[in-house]
């Protein structure tokens, strides 16, 4: 699966549930193995720790330890480190980290500054919890997205900022006009990466926003080739219902990249592997059925079901679907 966080994290722990049902393996752990790369373009450096927001969203909710009622973070958490560290003016007093969530990035940062890499660190991460997925970050190289926004200041003027400052400080509002991946062009898919698409059986595009999550991903130079060159189906689950965003603001990205907020539009986004494109399958939700006829027009094989994933059984069925999906396009072997 390729992913992003808070809204991958929803639909990679129904994809656990759905094959540890189909193969249970033994012990409960799954006789199938599920690999999930995961977005890094949110990541930054702040308060001289190293945060990777995706992979630790994923990390926590496959582990059940995240707090379920705000959303994102550790359950249980408290925030007087957080507190400190704006009574000393460091950091962004409008982005809090929470002492066990501040835990995690000190213990990456102590092992990047060893030598080790991210997608290492990452391992060592996930060894804590038995997590019934393998989490690999997308790439090793520090892409951390900017955006270029009309800077409210000067009229006239542009101004460029992490990611993290329009999404989570201004919510989005500031209408961006580009979004950057520093490094990208340098950037190449961390190990397993490349071999985990080449050697899947089905290729899944999670529900997480198009352009700053899974666009950051295939930005990667190298995913985007192994995704169109693999022999597996590549099944899309749309993160628009009904022509609004299922979660965060993709809303407010896709205008950016000339793509207007509705199922139909992303998947042709994404467009069909037989014409040049990423995917094989696109799932939307039932409401968007009219959907359908130029999806197929535009050779993509599409299916209607319900994609709101309120609980983890309606999660388990919408992956279901779209292994289902997959399983029917797979590609004979030669």
């Amino acid at each position: 699966m390729l992913a992003g966080g808070v809204g991958g994290a929803r639909f990679v722990r129904g994809v656990r549930e759905e094959v540890r049902r189909r193969w249970p393996g033994e012990n409960g752990s799954g006789g199938a193995s599920v690999t999930v790369i995961v977005n890094t373009g949110d990541d930054l450096w702040l308060a001289g720790v190293r945060l990777m927001p995706d992979f630790d969203s994923l990390l926590y909710s496959l582990a059940g330890v995240n707090d379920t009622e705000r959303g994102w973070g550790r359950a249980g958490e408290t925030e007087r480190v957080a507190a400190e560290l704006r009574e000393w003016g460091v950091g962004w007093p409008w982005f809090t980290l929470g002492d066990l969530d501040l835990g995690t990035h000190l213990a990456r940062t102590a092992w990047l500054r060893e030598g080790a890499t991210p997608s290492q660190v990452a391992e060592r991460l996930q060894g804590r919890w038995p997590l019934g997925v393998r989490l690999i970050p997308a790439t090793d190289t520090e892409v951390d997205t900017h955006v270029l926004v009309a800077d409210p200041d000067t009229p006239g003027g542009e101004r460029e900022m992490h990611f993290q400052e329009w999404w989570t400080r201004y919510r989005a509002t500031l209408p961006a006009m580009e979004f950057r991946q520093r490094n990208i062009d340098a950037a190449r898919p961390a190990p397993g990466v490349v071999a985990a698409i080449t050697g899947a059986d089905v290729v899944l595009f999670a529900p997480s926003n198009p352009v700053v999550s899974i666009g950051t991903i295939l930005s990667v130079p190298g995913i985007r080739e192994a995704i169109a060159t693999t022999r597996a189906p590549v099944v899309g689950v749309s993160p628009i219902i009904g022509g609004k965003v299922v979660r965060g603001m993709a809303d407010a990205c896709l205008p950016v990249i000339g793509v207007e907020t509705s199922a139909d539009a992303v998947g042709r986004h994404y467009g069909a592997r037989s014409d040049g494109g990423l995917l094989d399958g696109w799932l939307v939700d039932e409401t968007d059925a009219p959907a359908l006829v130029p999806l197929e027009q535009a050779r993509l094989v599409a299916r209607a079901v319900p994609l709101w994933m309120r609980d983890l059984d309606s999660s388990a069925a919408l992956a279901g679907a779209a292994i289902d999906l997959g399983v029917a396009l797979r590609r004979p072997s030669s």
